[in-house]
């Protein structure tokens, strides 16, 4: 018997499908037969939401990215606290390890997704933390003209410090905090 699923649910198995076997497999032993398999439907109905296992890895990279930067737009909207104070708070990762992604982006043999990741990250970053600093500069807290440039270098220029294998994340925070307020002149 033929299973009926409204199409963004169905787009939605066949994506959780695929992260999962991501997770397991890696992305290049995982094919579009796999993943029909795993849910039970026919390949060319994944063919249909995902003209390739690209495009589908892409819509990963995209909804994972914006799950990240919207759980630290939330924390910078809800803040009313100076500048400083959210750089010496804030958090320099929001992943979730028990989330369905992790195992993808954070596998051994995912590094190369994982700085995917991180670019895609930083892309969607770049305008809230331009809004972040507008605040600090119209409650006198900074004095930079150019917001845009310096949410660009302040978002980009962590990856570094983040990417790096050989650093404890507590060093790694520490290293960037302590930058962004020298470089913010705070």
């Amino acid at each position: 018997m033929r299973i009926t699923k409204e199409p963004e649910e169905r787009k939605q198995d066949i994506f959780d499908a695929a992260l999962k076997l991501f997770g397991e497999k890696g992305y290049e032993k995982t094919t579009i037969a796999d993943i029909a398999k795993a849910i039970g439907v026919a390949q060319g109905l994944c063919y249909r939401y995902f003209p390739s296992k690209e495009v589908l890895f892409d819509s990963a990279i995209d909804q994972y990215a914006e799950i990240l930067t919207a759980q630290f737009a939330d924390l910078a909207e809800n803040s009313n606290i100076p500048l400083k104070e959210f750089i010496e708070k804030m958090p320099t990762t929001v992943e979730d390890k028990n989330t369905k992604y992790y195992a993808v982006f954070h596998g051994p043999q995912n590094k190369k997704f994982h700085n995917q990741l991180s670019l895609k990250t930083c892309e969607k970053l770049i305008p809230v933390v331009e809004k972040l600093l507008l605040k600090a500069k119209q409650n006198g807290e900074i004095q930079l003209e150019d917001l845009s440039t310096a949410a660009m270098f302040c978002v980009y220029g962590q990856l570094g410090i983040l990417l790096e294998d050989g650093m404890e994340q507590r060093e790694k925070a520490n290293r960037i905090r302590a930058f962004l307020i020298y470089a913010l002149h705070l």
